[in-house]
């Protein structure tokens, strides 16, 4: 069974920038993983950190299993994820626990501190998991592909080459991004209105109701034929 994971700085932009392609995944008879390095609690206007952290990892857990999905959580404070050597090898050994074939992060083109970090994180730990020198408590593990999300807040040079059809999971990944109330835009953002129409629109180009883009790690671009 082919596993695709969603490695994100905060547990809305696992759900709601990369829920529908590990619902697809799912929906396709694979397994889906979502981690999460903090959780987002320092998000809401008027919540303790406290209440709105223990908030977030509910709606996660809600939101993997309609989903069908695994989650797992890393331990980092909102705004503070460090990119260092602690956190990559954090990062390597959930790799080598779930063993993705595909996985999916943040694009570094971000104004945010964390996005920036996990992606950094992310490429770092890929490479660790897959080197059988460094030893762990798990055996190496390679990922074979890795894609960064369409987000928002990291839209900066975001270039999308991969479109994936969504539509038999559409109606599934809406209801399991309700879970959270920052969907709703209870923190402010409307970010139902915009993924919802960003759906449509990544659709328009496709050629089908519903679909997400995705962006190619550079090196995974490169083809090598004989012929076209």
């Amino acid at each position: 069974m082919s596993t695709i994971m969603a490695i994100a700085a905060h547990p809305g932009d696992g759900f709601f920038t990369m829920g529908a392609t590990v619902a697809q995944h799912i929906h396709n008879g694979g397994r889906g993983v979502f981690l999460s390095l903090s959780l987002g609690e320092k998000g809401h206007p008027t919540l303790s950190p406290g209440a709105y952290g223990a908030m977030q990892q509910q709606a996660s857990e809600k939101a993997a299993k309609i989903l069908g999905a695994d989650t797992a959580f890393l331990a980092y404070r909102d705004a503070e994820i460090p990119w260092n050597e602690d956190a990559n090898f954090a990062v390597c050994d959930q790799i080598r626990r779930f063993k993705p074939q595909i996985v999916l992060t943040h694009w570094s083109g971000s104004w945010h501190k964390d996005h920036q970090n996990c992606h950094a994180i992310v490429r770092d730990a890929i490479f660790y998991a897959g080197l059988p020198a460094i030893v762990r408590s798990l055996p190496a593990h390679s990922v074979e592909r890795l894609y960064f999300a369409d987000n928002w807040e990291d839209a900066a040079n975001y270039q999308p080459d991969t479109y994936l059809e969504t539509s038999g999971v559409y109606d599934t990944w809406l209801k399991a991004c309700d879970a959270f109330p920052m969907w709703r835009g209870e923190t402010g953002f409307r970010y139902n209105d915009y993924y919802r129409s960003l759906a449509v629109m990544r659709g328009c180009l496709s050629g089908c109701p519903y679909a997400v883009a995705l962006m190619s790690s550079a090196e995974e671009r490169v083809r090598h034929v004989k012929a076209l």
